[in-house]
């Protein structure tokens, strides 16, 4: 398995999505992300399931070196599963970027009125 390296001059989500997309493209036996790829989305969905309810039992617990760590598990998966439907974090972020400066409040109204 050739071993990939974060590039420091990329943000981490995206170097982190990219060696996912590595080894959607490339499996490796000895790889936790082509192990869970190879399993399918429904255990990708399972472990999103178990990681949220992992970030919400750490905030119970009012831990926040707990909370840091099951959230960077949380985004993990979450990279994993994007990488599945080849969504990058640029468009995660295109996304977000269109909603900033919107109210929440007025636009959950707009769509419950449509």
């Amino acid at each position: 398995m050739r071993k990939m390296s974060i590039n420091r001059g990329e943000k981490i989500l995206s170097s982190l999505y990219r060696v996912i997309r590595e080894r959607f493209e490339h499996p490796s036996s000895d790889s936790y992300v082509s192990s869970l790829l190879q399993q399918g989305k429904a255990a990708i969905h399972e472990k999103l399931l178990e990681e949220s309810q992992e970030v919400i039992g750490a905030s119970q617990e009012a831990s926040r070196e707990q909370i840091i760590h099951e959230v960077a598990d949380l985004w993990f998966h979450t990279l994993v599963l994007l990488g599945c439907w080849n969504i990058t974090p640029d468009d995660i972020y295109k996304e977000l970027s269109g909603r900033w400066g919107h109210s929440g409040l007025i636009e959950k109204r707009e769509r419950r009125q449509q």
